[in-house]
């Protein structure tokens, strides 16, 4: 339950004072309704949308390139929704990057939408992050009010990132605004055979830049992350070079000991040693390439 403070913090802005880049667009909104802290004039601002029902490839790929982008000053905004939008602020949240939600409600508790995200909402404003809606504080979700919002995370921001969107998602709507707002879209790929990828690979055809590595949301964004010195990999032994053919994407432990063939006590071994060479990495549960 969020307090009595957080409850009564709702503001209204001026008009001067919304996010630089709404007045660009052709239907900015009259009124803007805040808590928490907006981000500040120089910060990067990246709209990550994606599906409300997520597979674990897309829970990875949002946690993976969130935490790649720890350190530099960005702000990702998303829409407060289950699924993508969720992982979204709460990887941004564990990197210590900050983040605005934008619900498709009101800000007052007790309309704030998803109900099960108040929680979430509370840790956002806690950690120095913000709420945002042009909806009245009490005024409650309804299914007219998610596209109508989609404008305000896709007007704010310098860039879209989808990742995972089915055929008719509604997150093709802010992937649609952007391009018309003239922002970068950003799509992550994914498999051919997914009904979760195929609203994705739409904007990859119609030439939506691909994402794989945090560098690349970096390289978009203007931000310059310095020349990294080029480290030849190590000889690998035939049982490590098995481990790290496996892992061309990342795996959790447990599977990756699934898959070797020969016996786990010697397989715990080789890792061990790989990730003290610093060969692999351990990362959100997975273990991976070293980058």
């Amino acid at each position: 339950m969020m307090n009595r403070t957080m409850t009564q913090d709702i503001r209204q802005i001026k008009q001067e004072d919304f996010p630089s880049l709404l007045h660009e667009i052709p239907d900015p909104p009259k009124t803007l309704y805040a808590q928490g802290k907006l981000p500040g004039v120089d910060t990067k601002i990246l709209a990550v949308v994606g599906s409300r029902t997520c597979t674990s490839y897309g829970r990875s790929t949002v946690e993976f390139l969130i935490d790649g982008l720890r350190g530099h000053n960005i702000s990702i905004v998303s829409g407060l929704a289950l699924g993508i939008d969720g992982y979204a602020h709460v990887s941004a949240l564990r990197a210590g990057i900050h983040t605005v939600a934008v619900p498709g409600s009101g800000l007052s508790e007790k309309v704030l939408y998803p109900r099960s995200h108040v929680r979430l909402a509370k840790n956002i404003l806690e950690n120095g992050g913000a709420l945002l809606s042009e909806f009245e504080p009490e005024h409650e979700a309804a299914p007219w009010t998610f596209p109508k919002r989609n404008r305000i995370m896709a007007g704010m921001s310098h860039a879209v990132l989808m990742i995972e969107a089915a055929e008719r998602s509604g997150t093709l709507i802010t992937a649609r605004l952007a391009t018309e707002y003239d922002r970068e879209l950003l799509v992550v790929p994914a498999s051919i055979f997914a009904d979760s990828s195929k609203g994705v690979h739409q904007f990859l055809k119609l030439g939506a830049t691909p994402v794989t590595t945090s560098k690349d949301i970096l390289d978009v964004l203007g931000i310059q992350t310095g020349a990294k010195k080029e480290v030849a990999p190590p000889t690998l032994s035939a049982r490590e070079q098995e481990i790290y053919e496996l892992l061309q994407e990342p795996l959790p432990r447990d599977e990756l000991l699934e898959k070797v063939s020969f016996p786990t006590t010697d397989a715990n071994i080789i890792l061990s040693k790989l990730e003290l060479d610093g060969v692999l990495v351990e990362k959100l549960g997975s273990l991976r390439r070293a980058r």
